[in-house]
């Protein structure tokens, strides 16, 4: 062998040796399949399809739905639905805001209710913030003591108080409100009847604020004059949805 010859030789070698083994692994000519393994590739890729369309669903459905409360027999509707009352979700600390002694709301709902608080105020109403953000323990004690205290079942409590994953109060949007003119009147339907009733008939909805459960609702709630909650957000919107989509008949 010449010495130009040796050295493009060993020149070559010393080339394919940058190249990393992962890399000089592969063939350089892809092999060609045979008609059954093209067959067989094909049924996997059916077989795996056919699965996600039957079983993905239920399994998201699976892990969409609340799971079973201890101390209630009854289960979820079909629309999610609980003893009338739909699931919501615990907000985040990162989202809640202190707004009276004892009481956080969501810091969209606490802006909203500030601003709506001092109009009423400029109209010489008394808005009184009752009840804000519940977490779902609180919820429970709520729902269970008061249960047994009444001696009620849990479908006659539930038209008062919503099961413990199932209150709006856990959103953080949700607000129980009174009259400081009147505070006779809280937390009792004869709230309808005094001034700060009126003004929020008149006014809330300027400040995003709806009635959650009117005098006939599709939720077989009831009646709740001094319970509101905001919807002034796309997050808060998406919140209660499926409760605004069923009022409405859809």
């Amino acid at each position: 062998m010449s010495r130009a010859v040796a050295s493009r030789s060993r020149s070559r070698d010393l080339n394919r040796d940058d190249i990393p083994v992962a890399r000089r692994s592969r063939s350089a000519v892809p092999k060609r399949r045979s008609g059954l393994g093209l067959l067989l590739a094909c049924g996997l890729v059916f077989s795996a399809s056919l699965a996600t369309v039957l079983f993905v669903p239920e399994l998201l459905n699976a892990k969409r739905s609340p799971a079973p409360i201890e101390g209630i027999d009854a289960r979820p509707s079909g629309d999610g639905r609980l003893l009338g009352h739909f699931p919501y979700p615990e907000a985040g600390v990162d989202v809640l805001v202190p707004v009276e002694a004892g009481i956080e709301l969501h810091r969209d709902a606490a802006r909203a209710l500030d601003a709506m608080r001092r109009s009423a105020a400029a109209d010489g109403v008394d808005l009184r913030l009752l009840s804000g953000y519940r977490s779902h323990d609180l919820q429970k004690s709520i729902f269970f003591d008061v249960k047994s205290e009444r001696n009620q079942s849990a479908a006659e409590r539930a038209k008062v108080s919503a099961p413990p994953g199932y209150s709006e109060h856990s959103t953080g949007y949700a607000v129980d409100l009174g009259d400081g003119d009147d505070p006779a009147t809280n937390l009792s339907q004869s709230f309808e009847n005094t001034s700060a009733f009126r003004w929020l008939q008149d006014h809330a909805a300027s400040y995003h604020f709806t009635l959650s459960f009117p005098t006939v609702n599709p939720q077989g709630v009831s009646y709740e004059p001094w319970h509101w909650r905001f919807e002034g957000t796309s997050e808060a919107l998406r919140a209660f949805e499926p409760a605004r989509q069923l009022a409405d008949g859809r």
